[in-house]
Order: C-alpha cells, then sequence, then structure tokens
C-alpha cells in the first residue's frame, strides 16, 4: 500500500524533505533554548552583566531562528501535504478513465467519490503528520532526553521510566480504535449512497412523497458512521487525559527532587542548580509531550491506514481492457461479426449474459434488435465498442478482431448513443463537440438537423450557446436524446449504435431521424436497440433476442410470419390500432 501511495509524491518530494530538514532544525533550537536559560537563571547572582547581556542575544536568536525554521517547515509541509493529495486524486480520476466497465462495476459510485474526497483528505492530513511531526515528535523526544542526562542522571530517569508504560498503554488505546475506524469507512459509502440516489431520483421521491423514507434512510446511514466515530474517539479521548496525569506527576517529582539536590547542593558547583532545575522541568514536559504527540499522530495514521488501503485499491487496479502490443490503427469498414460468441460479466458468474452469438451485420446495413427486459440487447452492442471483452468466440469489426484495435481507434469509429442519455454542464455547443473536438459550425449545425435537434435549438435566445444544466436537467427527455445522437453523428463513425436512443421522441421525429441516417449516412453501419416496432421495421434486418441467445433474426415481414415472440409484440402495440 505504502509503495502504491508514494508514488503520487512525485514533484512534492522536494517540499517533504525541506519540511524534515527545517523541523530537525527547529526541534534542535528548541532543545537548545531551556539550556541557555538555565545558564541566564544560574548567572543572575553573580550580576555579570556582560554575560548575561550576551546569553539574552543569543536566546533571542535561537528563538528568531526556531520562529523562522518553523514558519519554513510548516510552508512545506503544507504544499507537500496538499500537493500529495492533489496529485492521488489525479492518479485516481485518471485510473476510472481507463477502466472497462467491468473494473467499474466492481466499485460503486459512491464508494470511489468517498475515496476521492473523505478517504484523500485523511491522507492528506495524515502525510502533513508524517513529514512534520512525525519527525518533530521522535527528534524532541530524542534530544530532550539527552539533555535531561547531561543535566542530572537521576532526575532524567524518572521521566524516561513513564515513556516505556506510556508507549504501552497508547499502543493497546490504537489497536482497540484502529478497527472501529475501518468499519467507519465502509459506512461512509452507504452514507455517500444514500445521498447521490437522492438527488439523482429528487423527481422519483417527490413524486412518490417518500421524503419521509428518505430522511430514514439517510438518518440510519448517518448515525451509524456517528456511532462507530463515538467509539472510536471515546477509546482515544483517553490519551490527554492520561498524558496530562503523567505530565503533572512527573512535574511533581522532579520539583520534589530537585528542589531536595538543590539545597543539598548548596556550595557544591556541580550540584543542582535552579537554572539547572528549571531547564529539566522543560525537557521533561518536553519529553512526555513528544509522547502525546506520537500517539495523536498514530491515531491519525490508524484513521488514515483504512482510507490508503481503500485508494491503493483503486490506484492498482488493472483495467481488463488494454492495447494489444502491435494495435491496429484503421478501422476499414463497419461490417460486424459475431463468432461463436458468448459472454458473462464475472468469472464467477453461473450463468453467461449472452450465449453463442453468430451473427454478420454488413457495411452500410440497418440493424434492430428487439427484445424483452434482461434479454442482454444493450450487452450485444457494447461488445461491439469494447466496453466488455467477449468470454469466449471472436467479435470482428471491419473483418479484424476488436481486441486488436487501438482502442481509441475503435471507439472513435463506433459512435454509442447509450440507453442513459447523458449531457454534461456547458454549452450546447461544448457538449456536441465531444463528438468532434474542432467540429465546425456548419457541421454541428448539419448534424443537429439530422437528429432533428435543430428544431428546438433555434427556439432558444441563446441558439448554440444556451447553457446546459449539470445531467441536461433544463431540457427535456427527448431534446436531450437528440443532442446526444447529434452529437454521435460528429464523429462520423463506421457504426453507429442507438441503444434505445429514441424512446421519448414521438414517432413522426423518430422516422424523420431514420430517414436521415438512410439518406446522409448510408454507408454507415446503424445499429438500433428499439421497444417499438416501428422503429425498426423498416430495417434490412432484424434480430429478437431472448435469454440473451438469438430466438429470431429476419426482415419486419419474414418475422412476422416466422417469429413468435415477434408476433406478440406487434400485435400488442398494434392493438389499438387494428380497432
Amino acid at each position: 500500500m505504502v509503495k502504491i501511495l508514494m508514488k503520487s509524491i512525485r514533484e512534492y518530494k522536494k517540499a517533504s524533505i525541506l519540511t524534515s530538514i527545517f523541523v530537525t532544525l527547529e526541534v534542535a533550537m528548541e532543545c537548545l533554548i531551556p539550556l541557555v536559560m538555565s545558564q541566564l537563571i544560574d548567572n543572575m547572582e553573580s550580576q555579570e552583566v556582560l554575560k548575561m547581556v550576551l546569553i539574552i542575544i543569543l536566546l533571542i536568536i535561537l528563538a528568531t531562528l526556531g520562529l523562522v525554521f518553523g514558519f519554513l517547515s510548516g510552508k512545506y509541509a503544507a504544499i507537500g501535504a496538499a500537493g500529495f493529495a492533489k496529485n492521488l486524486r489525479k492518479d485516481m480520476f485518471y485510473k476510472v478513465q481507463e477502466f472497462s466497465f467491468e473494473n467499474i462495476d466492481k466499485f460503486s459510485a459512491s464508494s470511489l467519490v468517498t475515496r476521492m474526497t473523505t478517504d484523500t483528505a485523511n491522507m492528506q492530513m495524515a502525510y502533513g503528520l508524517v513529514i512534520r511531526a512525525a519527525v518533530r515528535a521522535p527528534l524532541m523526544l530524542i534530544f530532550s532526553i539527552i539533555m535531561s542526562y547531561l543535566i542530572n542522571v537521576k532526575l532524567a530517569t524518572i521521566v524516561l521510566i513513564m515513556v516505556p508504560i506510556l508507549a504501552i498503554l497508547f499502543i493497546v488505546i490504537i489497536k482497540l480504535a484502529m478497527p472501529i475506524f475501518d468499519k467507519v469507512f465502509k459506512k461512509y459509502d452507504a452514507l455517500n449512497e444514500s445521498i447521490q440516489e437522492n438527488i439523482k431520483g429528487i423527481r422519483v421521491v417527490k413524486s412518490y412523497v417518500r421524503e419521509e423514507y428518505e430522511q430514514q434512510k439517510f438518518n440510519k446511514a448517518a448515525e451509524d458512521v456517528q456511532r462507530d466515530f463515538t467509539r472510536a474517539e471515546k477509546i482515544v479521548a483517553f490519551n490527554t487525559p492520561l498524558m496530562q496525569f503523567s505530565i503533572y506527576t512527573v512535574m511533581t517529582i522532579i520539583c520534589v527532587f530537585g528542589a531536595y539536590l538543590a539545597v543539598k547542593a548548596q556550595g557544591d558547583p556541580l550540584g543542582m542548580s535552579a537554572g539547572k532545575l528549571q531547564s529539566l522541568l522543560v525537557y521533561g514536559i518536553q519529553i512526555l509531550n513528544s509522547l502525546l504527540m506520537l500517539s495523536m499522530i498514530l491515531v491519525m495514521l490508524s484513521i488514515s491506514i483504512a482510507g490508503g488501503k481503500r485508494i491503493a485499491e483503486v490506484l492498482k487496479e488493472v483495467s481488463t481492457l488494454h492495447n494489444p502490443e502491435n494495435p491496429i490503427y484503421e478501422v476499414k469498414s463497419g461490417e460486424v461479426v459475431f463468432k461463436d460468441v458468448s459472454f458473462k460479466y464475472s468469472a464467477d458468474a453461473e450463468k453467461n449474459a449472452l450465449e453463442n452469438i453468430n451473427l454478420t451485420i454488413p457495411s452500410g446495413s440497418t440493424v434492430g434488435i428487439i427484445g424483452g427486459t434482461g434479454s442482454s440487447k444493450t450487452t450485444l452492442v457494447n461488445l461491439i465498442s469494447r466496453l466488455y471483452d467477449v468470454t469466449k468466440g471472436e467479435l470482428l469489426v471491419g473483418g479484424i478482431d476488436v481486441r486488436q484495435y487501438d482502442l481509441k481507434t475503435l471507439r472513435d469509429n463506433v459512435s454509442v448513443v447509450l440507453q442513459k442519455n447523458v449531457l454534461f454542464s456547458g454549452t450546447i455547443n461544448e457538449n456536441l463537440r465531444w463528438g468532434k473536438e474542432d467540429a465546425t459550425e456548419e457541421e454541428i449545425k448539419h448534424a443537429c438537423h439530422i437528429a432533428c435537434a435543430d428544431e428546438f435549438i433555434e427556439r432558444f435566445p441563446e441558439k448554440y450557446e444556451t447553457y446546459i444544466e449539470q445531467g441536461g436537467t433544463n431540457v427535456s427527455g427527448g431534446q436531450k436524446q437528440r443532442l446526444c445522437i447529434a452529437r454521435a453523428l460528429l464523429k462520423s463513425p463506421k457504426i453507429l449504435i442507438l441503444d434505445d436512443s429514441t424512446s421519448a421522441v414521438d414517432t413522426k421525429t423518430d422516422a424523420i431521424i431514420r430517414k436521415g441516417f438512410k439518406e446522409v449516412i448510408p454507408n454507415t453501419t446503424k445499429i438500433i436497440i428499439a421497444q417499438r416496432i416501428s422503429s425498426v421495421e423498416n430495417a434490412d434486418m432484424i434480430i429478437v433476442l431472448d435469454g440473451g441467445k438469438i430466438n429470431g433474426i429476419g426482415t419486419h415481414d419474414e418475422l412476422l410470419k416466422t417469429n413468435k415472440i415477434y408476433q406478440e409484440v406487434y400485435q400488442i402495440q398494434n392493438k389499438g390500432s387494428d380497432k
């Protein structure tokens, strides 16, 4: 896990190293100040003004240097930690872009959001602690112990006895709290999922008056997180009172024995002076505060380790789809051939989603796909653009197995208008240029004309510069579908796949769009998944799917005579018109 995460430090290594250097110098200044201060106190009785002035000047220099080194360490720690978090988010986001649908199915959307936000924020805090506090605390502990022993071995030993006792107690606290923090982050996913579902389906929630149910579901997830965090924090809360008790106990012991030694040492220049006693108290507090800091670092690290593991899971995930060693960069035609193709979504799946598919779609033809819910219509077309790889058999596009193509080349030549149409926040022009980044105004208008989108775009005051809200919430379902079809057409693909993409469009507009396809892009292979037979009845070939298998292939007239499923669908859809 650590090796995977550390790869994201990259250009912020310098800031991280400088942080540690400046922290070391800061600690050195802070450990020298009590020693110099003891000299000042012990020299007050001698009334050597020059010597005292020199000591005061030295103290000011040490304090100033400590301030400067502390500022610089804080500055570079912030740069290093924030930069590390930025790279983590970037690396995860880029990684997700490489994922196949199979990889994406493995991680839920809410879980990925949690990993890029909460988990990464915790890693940022943890990394900032590691490069600054985790360097400062051990150094302060070591330096203070050394200085204490230089002053008085007996009193330093009293302080040192507390170190292993506190260390053992801290380890027990961490071991009890860490498993709870592991559980918390899994529950964060459920909380985010509840929020995401509610916002995404807010219209449905309000339509069915389910606000109270959604509130209860959210409250349950929030209370689960709160309950576990409270349990963990109750355990961790023992840290501070335990440390305060230890500090005051040690201070009392040092004061009592120190005072005894100071009185006993009168007239003995090697004994315990008031200055030495004061500096020893400071070092004792520094030692115990260092332990407190280390315990808090361990707590924070225990919280972040759970998130770090989840981030590492995303970063080390290998896409199930990748380019071959010598990819092909040209798709010669839109011919599609399925040879004994079977497919299942995971190796553990008991049943194939598609089974023994044998099919040839000539280049430039129009093919309709009909079938009931769950018949794997979408799964079939997803294989063509290699959103999934076939489990068994071969899928050829332009006479070549799709696994031999460069992925970008293949997908640039296979335009897919998915069942769930997605528009992004931005103008209509910006959304359409997803199809072709450098598309001219004429090309955009031409694609919109074929998709029958120009008629409503021209009615907008801003026309093609009309701003589309996130998810296309300010346009209707039919308008959204037509914009997505225009976007796909801008790619000038060899194969155009419409996955139930005209379901929200009236039959007249649907017919106009199909007529435009036939006249304007005759050489493009058109594969249309539809629920309405009217959308595919003029296709060169219609495929009937049932349970992941081909139930029938033929023209509209042929299937009306030979295919029972097609006959039933046709009769149901035309029942009203026969009366």
